[in-house]
């Protein structure tokens, strides 16, 4: 397997992969806009290549798209050819994807045909490349063969980063490159659009960034990526149309419209198309509003029936659309020429941070004090066993007890006990209490499994009537490694009817909900459970 390691190049960006735009740093999306920059400048001036091409026979370009493109599968094909590599093509009408046959399996079969592969991936189904880079990853280490590069080239109504690339790329061109502040407007389908997802992180290459959402209730961006933009600081306003925006006074110099993904809409939402689109639609009588200079963006194509940008502002300056679409070539060959290993070697800056912080979030109380008998089943105390405290406290009653039955079946608390909702004297909120009478041991996975389906409980331990042990049990920061659990979104690769295996995790947000890892789907703590 040695020959697999033998490549002539030794690039730094080499078997990293793009899910997200936050898979790469700031600096390193700075230093992809700017060798973009230089490409485009040597290809209008006509100037030589070879310094931005690969050029290297070892490595074999995947293009893999299981969900039909025009756009971003022809940039991309033509930004692979320019570097002269190995190129192959599945589309969605001859892919064997379409045929049950597994991601994985058939990734690690593609994995052994070149020295170094690269996969450009496009697929309905959310998180592909998230879960094949850790897969192909574990699989190459034990072939003793490199790790492949994944792209991903749009996963559902997820993400789609190599358009966030470009986009971002063409906004610093409309700015001379200046990064201090953008003031942007998104319009649109904002719920089903993955490009405006993207920019709830790839905008944070501007220091200032003032966003405004003009979409119908139906169509507004989803919670959780809003607030994304809020913890990165954006300023945020909303407005539910384009004439209700126009009114006001702050106009923002840059628009990026979205089409209506009528494909991904439920019959309750296409029944207000009409409605819906005309609230999004740019019309005639506004270009006279529009501040000097302003550029109008699409990742196009238009929607033929219901165009948010009609025609008649193509010949008009407020096209940016143009230029934006022929930015795809260049990003994205800059892109392949920086995982290909030909381009990377200057950069110099910081990359992602991927040490995690280690949070301790099984609390030992040491400061208390335990002289009386507390803790009962029913009106007799508990001399020796545990005790579960303050579950579910300050929900309603019928809640409360819902969660105890479902933490005792996660847990698998078949015993003789107690359990019950209570008054907390100190507060005067409701609480579950669970009292396990000779229970001995309580080990540290069940305690983790309790912060999952639990958390802010308290575990107490009782030894002659007394707690001798109290724990406080906060929220985790993930939530993984447990055969109960699942994202609920079916488009999700984890999702269990994809049957690819992909293992469930989860990691909490500032909110306490927590995120899928692969689809970016929030979720209640509660929900992840499969009981």
């Amino acid at each position: 397997m040695k020959q697999y390691q033998d490549l002539s190049l030794k690039g730094r960006f080499m078997g990293r992969s793009l899910s997200v735009i936050n898979d790469f740093s700031l600096d390193e999306l700075w230093y992809l806009y700017r060798k973009t920059e230089k490409l485009k400048k040597a290809v209008e001036d006509k100037e030589d290549l070879s310094p931005f091409k690969i050029n290297d026979a070892n490595i074999g370009s995947y293009l893999v798209f299981v969900e039909p493109s025009t756009r971003t599968k022809e940039s991309f094909l033509n930004a692979v050819k320019f570097h002269n590599i190995k190129t192959n093509i599945f589309d969605a009408v001859t892919s064997s994807f379409n045929k049950k046959e597994s991601y994985a399996d058939t990734f690690r079969m593609l994995t052994t045909y070149s020295p170094y592969s690269l996969y450009i991936i496009r697929t309905k189904l959310e998180g592909v490349t998230r879960w094949l880079d850790y897969d192909l990853g574990m699989f190459a280490e034990r072939m003793g063969i490199c790790k492949p590069a994944f792209i991903n080239a749009g996963d559902g109504k997820h993400e789609h980063p190599t358009q966030e690339i470009l986009d971002e790329y063409s906004f610093l061109e409309q700015l001379n490159f200046r990064r201090d502040r953008i003031h942007i407007a998104l319009v649109g389908d904002l719920f089903h659009g993955r490009t405006v997802h993207s920019k709830a992180d790839g905008l944070r290459i501007f220091h200032e960034v003032h966003v405004d959402l003009i979409a119908p209730d139906e169509l507004g961006m989803p919670p959780y990526y809003k607030h994304k933009m809020e913890a990165n600081g954006f300023v945020i306003r909303e407005f539910d149309s384009i004439e209700n925006y126009i009114r006001q006074e702050k106009i923002a110099p840059v628009w990026y419209f979205t089409r209506l993904q009528l494909e991904r809409m439920g019959e309750d939402i296409l029944q207000h198309v009409q409605r819906l689109t005309r609230s999004v639609t740019f019309r005639r009588e506004w270009i006279d509003s529009m501040p000097e200079g302003c550029k109008f963006y699409h990742p196009l194509p238009r929607n033929r029936e219901y165009p948010t940008i009609p025609v008649f502002l193509d010949k008009t300056s407020l096209n940016g659309w143009d230029l934006q679409a022929m930015n795809g070539y260049y990003t994205r060959a800059v892109l392949v020429g920086m995982l290909g290993g030909r381009l990377g070697e200057d950069f110099r800056g910081k990359t992602p941070d991927l040490t995690k912080k280690k949070i301790h979030y099984i609390e030992e109380v040491r400061d208390y004090r335990s002289s009386k008998k507390e803790y009962k089943i029913g009106t007799k105390p508990v001399e020796n066993g545990i005790v579960i405290d303050h579950v579910g406290k300050g929900e309603d009653i019928p809640t409360i007890w819902e969660h105890i039955y479902k933490t005792r079946k996660i847990l698998g608390l078949n015993v003789v006990s107690s359990h019950g909702v209570y008054l907390s004297h100190k507060d005067g909120k409701y609480k579950g209490v669970l009292s396990l009478p000779d229970m001995e041991q309580f080990d540290l996975i069940k305690m983790k499994k309790l912060a999952a389906i639990a958390p802010e409980c308290t575990l107490n331990i009782i030894r002659d009537s007394l707690v001798v042990q109290k724990y406080r049990i906060h929220f985790p920061p993930k939530i993984y490694d447990f055969d109960e659990i699942s994202c609920k979104n079916p488009d999700c690769i984890s999702h269990p009817d994809q049957h690819e295996n992909a293992t469930p995790y989860f990691y909490k947000t500032e909110a306490n909900t927590f995120i899928c890892k692969y689809c970016d789907k929030e979720h209640n703590y509660k929900d992840i459970w499969d009981i």
